[in-house]
């Protein structure tokens, strides 16, 4: 077979065998975008990919037609979107909104720009774009990988930065050097294997763990915990009543810097245990909502009690066991709805109201004489 045509039939096999698994893998992952975020964003991911292999395929790109528009637009901005996707997938606090499209409408825009002018400035805007969302993708990856609880999610930290954000870097910086998407013909056969294979692990895990929830991890409305352990492993049922005590007895949770490291040591168990038990047992996803949990109690009830009144807020959130007044606020906000100020201003109402009602109270009595 002559080399000039070796090579492109193995791009044109590679990019169709990888459109078809991201096309499978679009579908079942938008099929639950109502209910998640991380699916919605995946799924759109994949399409933004799909979208890629066609646009960066030399024998279309030397096209140049007007149908190809819509696909180069989305390709540009799939970037934006894996990043969008790694906040869905590893904040569990996180919410939709209107603002999740201006990472995509800036990438697009700059990508257009350059396109239409070729000029410097635009390129660079553009290329920059696509860096920072790989450096953002990267740290939502492994910014709470120490803290979070899912043991699944935590390997899929690890699998996004290593193989998506790293290879998405690798196309950037070829991109960059050959002006263009479209490589050399054994860089662009290249290219398209390393992607099938990639995409091929993905939509293997998502096929075989699909009964389990997928490949993906998605957020689920988290439980509350059960009053009483259920029934099973002996060990682990004394490990959760020894996690209970240090917790609610010797207040554990009021250490500097309380990681799940430190307290796995002062259990004497190794971590992945101490993360399983706290995961299936207590219902939690992440370990700060776990301590903060115990944390916003105490706070709570010491904004409500008459005879702390005078003590500032920030003295009873360090006290607790918060580094700090912003993730305190964030914290108890997103707990009870308000501001502690606020809270403490009801509660104190309600204290007073109580008080005063109370047929033990010494109000409108007469002094002794």
């Amino acid at each position: 077979m002559p080399t000039d045509s070796f090579w492109p039939m193995i791009d044109a096999a590679c990019r169709g065998g990888a459109a078809a698994l991201l096309l499978l893998l679009a579908v079942l992952l938008l099929r639950q975008a109502r209910r998640s975020p991380a699916a919605l964003y995946g799924g759109l991911a994949a399409l933004g990919t799909i979208a890629y292999l066609a646009t960066s395929w030399p024998d279309l790109f030397l096209l140049q037609s007007l149908w190809l528009l819509p696909f180069s637009l989305v390709s540009m901005g799939s970037l934006a979107v894996l990043f969008l996707f790694a906040r869905a997938c590893f904040d569990d606090e996180f919410k939709p909104s209107w603002r999740d499209g201006v990472p995509w409408l800036g990438l697009v825009g700059a990508g257009f720009w350059c396109g239409c002018t070729q000029s410097l400035p635009a390129c660079y805007a553009f290329q920059a774009g696509q860096l920072l969302c790989v450096a953002l993708i990267i740290r939502e990856a492994l910014a709470g990988r120490a803290s979070d609880l899912v043991e699944g999610r935590r390997r899929f930290r690890m699998v996004l930065v290593v193989a998506a954000a790293t290879y998405a870097l690798f196309i950037v910086l070829m991109e960059m050097a050959e002006r263009g998407p479209a490589f050399p013909a054994p860089i662009s056969a290249g290219n398209a294997a390393g992607l099938l294979g990639f995409v091929f692990l993905v939509a293997l895990a998502e096929l075989a763990l699909s009964g389990r929830g997928g490949f993906v991890p998605l957020p689920q409305p988290r439980r509350p915990a059960p009053a009483d352990p259920p029934e099973g492993d002996a060990a682990e049922t004394v490990l959760l009543e020894r996690l209970r005590r240090l917790m609610e007895s010797e207040k554990a949770y009021r250490q500097e810097g309380l990681a799940i490291a430190g307290l796995a040591a002062q259990l004497a168990v190794p971590e992945y245990r101490l993360r399983r038990l706290i995961n299936q047992r207590l219902g939690h996803r992440n370990f700060s909502s776990f301590v903060n949990g115990y944390r916003l109690a105490e706070v709570r009830a010491a904004l409500a009690d008459l005879a702390q009144a005078e003590v500032p807020i920030i003295t009873i959130a360090l006290d607790a066991g918060f580094q700090s007044l912003g993730p305190f606020n964030r914290a108890f906000k997103a707990a009870t709805g308000m501001t502690p100020t606020d809270y403490r201003r009801q509660q104190l109402d309600r204290a007073e109201k109580t008080r005063a009602a109370s047929p033990n109270s010494e109000i409108g009595k007469p002094f002794p004489a």
